[in-house]
């Protein structure tokens, strides 16, 4: 073909090609990319087309939804499906090409399906979930060991938040007078800053997770559309890799989105996360309290059997030091009667001996038995005043007994300023039970204390390495 045309007649000549060619309207599924609206109330679209496994973009078109048109679309579109329309979602359009000299190619949309966008947006979550769970991450955070006392609470939320407000005020004026200790991470939870400002607001409480027992996500009020923002597989993984536990109360109460479910607790409203961290803490409390009563009882009934026991084996002593003097007496008689018998026999067997040695046997047997008598007389005194000391120096041994335990009571100790540390139920005796960031306890005469390691030493003072 050798005829020339001017631009506007090729223009015109693809235009009417395009009307001859396409003179229906189409139903077209596609994802928004972009959408503006202008001051006239016209809604211009980018609409593109993605394999569900890449992330390159095969088909790319511009579309209108005249301001006619556009304002019933969008509530019925809304009053349906809970969304607005937004970039990254999935529609189903009814359009009609139109081709302009000026602005090239576009669709004009007519209509929408609710329906394909509602089954499109269940079915990404479900893969959002099935994801989740083969990857074998889903219940990670709820599997984390939940705080005792969860007082250091970092918060992801807008401070101009009514929630924010509603939940800082609840734990402020708690009826127990419990003290918490918050740190906001301020970010926007609703529309698409929603993912990147979470995420981003994890990431800096977990470079400093040490300082806080738990996160808490809280939103009050808001459009039931940004709760879509969390079903987000990149929030959820976030929160199920999180090294604290992760309670969220994004303010709804019939919707769960996946955030939820991956969470180490889920409550409805941000004053149900403030009631339940108050309640927890309360329940806490009372553990201790019904710790220290069973310790005090264990205690008292140790030193009373103790004290039984003492006076016990004082009555037991004054028989046995009786029965052992009778029995030192009866071998003292024995001994007597032995002696003189010896005598009598000595003295018969003399009869033939002269009487100068009759005479110096006799003086003889009288010096060994006065002998014998005195040294009787002494064991005799000795033993009385062995078995006096004996007795006085056990009664002052079984009084000192008395006075060690009556120091060794758990209330005295306590009182006198010195505390017993634990560790999970078990008492420190040395550094090498603990490492650090430990939570230990510590009881004292009145009250008692949680406390963290920061760093501990040695017997010589020295810092141990972990």
């Amino acid at each position: 073909m050798t005829e020339k045309v001017s631009l506007t007649e090729l223009q015109v000549i693809i235009r009417d090609s395009l009307y001859l060619s396409l003179p229906d309207s189409y139903w077209v599924m596609a994802e928004i990319s972009e959408l503006k609206e202008n001051t006239a109330g016209h809604c211009y679209l980018e609409l593109i087309e993605k394999h569900p496994e890449e992330k390159n973009v095969r088909a790319r078109v511009k579309a209108i939804i005249w301001s006619n048109r556009y304002r019933f679309l969008k509530a019925f579109f809304e009053n349906i499906t809970g969304e607005s329309l937004r970039e990254g979602l999935k529609i189903l359009v009814k359009t009609k090409v139109e081709y302009h000299e000026l602005y090239g190619l576009s669709l004009i949309i007519s209509d929408i399906d609710p329906a394909f966008t509602l089954g499109e947006m269940a079915i990404r979550r479900q893969l959002v979930i099935k994801k989740l769970e083969q990857e074998g991450v889903f219940s990670m955070n709820k599997e984390l060991k939940f705080p005792a006392v969860p007082q250091r609470i970092a918060v992801i939320s807008s401070k101009n938040a009514a929630g924010y407000s509603d939940f800082i005020n609840h734990l402020k004026s708690n009826s127990f007078g419990y003290v918490f200790y918050t740190a906001l991470i301020e970010t926007s939870l609703q529309g698409t800053e929603t993912e990147q400002g979470v995420i981003s607001a994890l990431d800096k409480i977990a470079l400093n997770s040490h300082l806080f027992d738990l996160v808490v996500i809280i939103r009050g009020g808001g459009s039931q559309s940004d709760l879509s923002w969390f079903d987000s597989y990149n929030i959820a993984y976030h929160v199920t890799q999180f090294p604290l536990p992760v309670i969220t109360g994004i303010g709804h109460d019939k919707d769960v989105t996946i955030t939820d479910m991956v969470a180490n607790r889920s409550l409805k409203t941000p004053t149900a996360v403030a009631d339940f961290l108050i309640d927890y803490v309360s329940f806490a409390e009372n553990h201790i309290v019904e710790m220290s009563s069973e310790i005090i009882g264990a205690s008292r009934i140790i030193i009373e059997k103790n004290k039984n026991r003492i006076e016990t084996l004082g009555i037991k002593l004054f028989p046995l030091a009786r029965i052992m003097m009778s029995d030192i007496k009866d071998k003292l008689s024995a001994e007597i009667i032995e002696i003189i018998n010896i005598g009598k026999e000595l003295i018969i067997r003399a009869g033939l001996i002269p009487s100068n040695q009759e005479t110096r046997l006799s003086s003889a047997a009288k010096s060994l038995a006065s002998g014998k008598d005195i040294m009787l007389k002494r064991n005799g005194h000795r033993l009385i005043t062995g078995t006096i000391n004996c007795l006085s120096v056990n009664n002052v041994r079984m009084k000192g007994l008395e006075s060690t335990l009556q120091l060794l009571n758990p209330e005295n100790i306590l009182q006198r300023g010195f505390s017993i540390t634990t560790i999970n139920g078990m008492i420190l005796k040395n550094t090498e039970q603990i490492k650090k960031d430990d939570l230990i306890d510590t009881q004292l005469y009145e009250g008692n204390l949680r406390s963290r390691v920061l760093e501990k030493k040695g017997r010589k003072g020295d810092r141990e390495k972990e």
